[in-house]
């Protein structure tokens, strides 16, 4: 269905949040494939054991038994950890994963981490891509997660990888606005979300499934819509107080 690779060019840009918040905010079933290794601990789920990404990337598995490795997240939503070691944006087998991943009827969330460059075949360098179809389609979206930071704008502008657009995670205090952003990137801003506090605390608390504030999951809702083609929104489940 899609890929939606998610990646910052400096850290504490907040990828990790954005990632699980895009894979969470419908209830189409999606797969968080996470590149970084921060995913479990962010979702509160226990600590990964056994074969993750890594290994299958050593192996010559086919790429659906990628999915075998996967936990839920929720009743929709499930994630892949990336394994015991790091995975090179150059190694063989990307390609294969994509277009696996994009044949199929989920929504995969890339968490790329910190990186000046994802993996070319979960990008696609510029605009997103589609098959033209009216449902959305085969549709492959890298997503530049950023503060309207100059450090971290200069980082981006300096990467070889374009993405489609800009999720800006705005924290306040900063001279730069949407505009400044899209202009030093050279992509469109998708979406912009405040920095909340509750999303922290929902992290430190491990029940960022059950608690993320509406007004954060509300403009990610509306880039799975928007540029994925999912039609109905969700609300998530809250935990009773």
């Amino acid at each position: 269905m899609a890929i939606i690779t998610c990646w910052a060019a400096k850290g504490g840009s907040g990828t990790t949040v954005v990632a699980a918040g895009l894979a969470l905010a419908t209830e189409h079933p999606s797969v968080i494939v996470d590149l970084a290794g921060d995913q479990a601990a962010a979702l509160g789920l226990p600590e990964p054991l056994g074969q993750g990404l890594s290994e299958w990337f050593a192996s010559d598995a086919d790429p659906s038994s990628i999915v075998d490795l996967a936990v839920d997240v929720d009743s929709s939503t499930a994630s892949v950890h990336r394994g015991a070691s790091p995975i090179r944006p150059d190694a063989d087998r990307w390609g294969d994963l994509a277009a696996w991943m994009a044949a199929d009827h989920r929504l995969f969330v890339v968490d790329a981490g910190t990186t000046p460059s994802p993996p070319p075949a979960l990008v696609r360098d510029g605009v997103d891509h589609r098959d033209g179809s009216s449902d959305g389609g085969d549709t492959t979206i890298g997503i530049l997660v950023t503060r309207p930071c100059y450090l971290s704008l200069r980082r981006a502008s300096a990467a070889r990888i374009r993405p489609s657009g800009v999720i800006v995670v705005n924290d306040g205090g900063h001279a730069l606005g949407r505009s400044d952003v899209a202009r030093s990137v050279g992509a469109p801003v998708l979406a912009e979300v405040r920095f909340d506090p509750a999303v922290s605390r929902a992290v430190d608390a491990g029940l960022l499934v059950f608690n993320l504030p509406g007004g954060f999951l509300k403009p990610l809702r509306r880039v799975v819509l928007e540029h994925v083609g999912i039609e109905r929104p969700a609300s998530r489940p809250r935990l009773s107080a």
